[in-house]
């Protein structure tokens, strides 16, 4: 697939890494309810939320427009 700029290619990967946060938030949910739960799995899935939420902050930071003050 060929995006016509760069930044249809980064609202793209933005939309990719917001659809995974999403996915993550329901197989972590369906985790903590299970009992026992495998805790080594729920910090795996935990940690890779965490730097999908720094990845998709730094996006969202080159989406949007410079404000000059």
């Amino acid at each position: 697939m060929e995006f016509s700029t760069q930044e249809d290619a980064v609202k793209k990967r933005l939309d990719d890494l917001l659809s995974e946060h999403r996915d993550l938030d329901d197989v972590i949910a369906r985790l903590t309810e299970a009992t026992p739960c495998d805790q080594l799995q729920l910090q795996r899935l935990k940690k890779r939320k965490l730097l999908l939420k720094d990845d998709i902050t730094k996006l969202k930071a080159l989406t949007l427009p410079d404000i000059i003050a």
